[in-house]
């Protein structure tokens, strides 16, 4: 049954991002060859009146495909296509807003996901402040001379820093780093100094902690018209955890927390498992990771598409075929690289 669920939840994600860029060409006049959900051999389609809408075998994609695209083009080649409306023929910044278009429903689907969410709990979590209410006897945070009411303003390992204001900014920051030895910058009233601190095991807990307590999360109670307000902070709580796992991943860091397909169905299976509000907070977990992903400018991407539209409008010309081509080959390979890799990941997270 999960395959089930995994199968919904690609379906969703795949077909609201498409969705976007269908809709913003339409807006613009430019004509729709096909829509499609899938890839493969093809399995239902329905004509409209310009447009194709089609089912495909494998759902690990899908398209728009629009005139004036010169391959796609010569997919369709037997379809006349009216003067103007191919999207070549339109301004840039159109272009672009089409280009974005399918990101932006993804941003959408996570904040009305994020809302719905709270509103279901009935109320939402605010991230508690990084200061430290206790310490925890026998713990390294005791031996180091912290004290409750010290504000932890930054934490670093032995590559990298983060300034922090709240709990989780400081937990994403250990949790991706492969360090056990960090230093804790502290401000204790007008002094700022640092503390060298590592997670130990103590007794009465099961993990390894470094020994400190924080002031519990506030809860304020939601309704219908607060919970979208709510459901965008939570959106760029994660936005800021992907940015940074982003910029750390140049640097080496977190390889090995990447995950890809298995990964994620892992992830939906457990979840199914917690209940249908853990379902779908995943769902718009991912629209929102997927949002973010695509502008990564890589040329096969849609922020790559944005920058070689951006660069064609300072040149005012357009880069031939052949550069892109090339260009789009050397990217397709990365990807491919990088979908194994997290691939192998998933695969030994799994037999450990």
């Amino acid at each position: 049954m999960t395959i089930v669920y995994f199968l919904i939840l690609l379906s969703v994600i795949i077909c609201i991002h498409e969705l976007g860029h269908l809709i913003a060409a339409k807006i613009f006049g430019v004509y729709c060859f096909e829509f499609s959900f899938g890839m493969g051999k093809s399995l239902f389609t329905y004509q409209g009146k310009e447009t194709k809408y089609s089912i495909r075998l494998l759902p690990i994609g899908g398209y728009v495909a629009m005139a004036g695209e010169t391959e796609l083009d010569d997919t369709y080649g037997d379809v006349e296509i009216p003067v103007g409306r191919r999207i070549i023929d339109i301004a840039r910044w159109k272009r672009i807003i089409i280009m974005l278009a399918g990101v932006f429903m993804n941003f959408v689907l996570a904040i009305l996901i994020f809302g719905i969410f709270n509103l279901n709990t009935g109320y939402y979590a605010k991230p508690a402040l990084a200061k430290i209410a206790g310490i925890i006897e026998n713990s390294s945070a005791a031996s180091s001379g912290l004290k409750a009411g010290d504000q932890i303003i930054k934490v670093s390992d032995d590559k990298t820093s983060s300034k922090v204001k709240t709990v989780l900014d400081m937990q994403i920051f250990m949790e991706q780093s492969n360090s056990d030895h960090f230093t804790l910058t502290i401000q204790r009233d007008h002094e700022i100094f640092d503390v060298a601190v590592q997670p130990t095991y103590i007794a009465g807990y099961d993990t390894k902690m470094i020994g400190l307590e924080y002031e519990t999360s506030e809860l304020i109670k939601t309704n219908f018209l607060n919970c979208w307000y709510f459901g965008i902070l939570q959106m760029w709580m994660i936005t800021k955890l992907m940015l940074h796992t982003i910029v750390q991943l140049f640097t080496g860091v977190g390889l090995n927390q990447l995950s890809g397909p298995v990964g994620i169905y892992t992830a939906t299976k457990q979840s199914v498992e917690m209940g249908f509000s853990a379902y779908l907070l995943l769902i718009g977990q991912l629209s929102l990771n997927v949002g973010i992903f695509n502008l990564l400018p890589l040329p096969v991407l849609d922020g790559g598409q944005v920058v070689i539209t951006i660069i064609e409008g300072l040149l005012r010309k357009t880069l031939s075929e052949k550069i892109k081509l090339a260009i789009m080959g050397v990217c397709w390979a990365l990807l491919i690289a990088m979908i194994v890799f997290v691939t192998w990941n998933d695969i030994v997270r799994l037999i450990k």
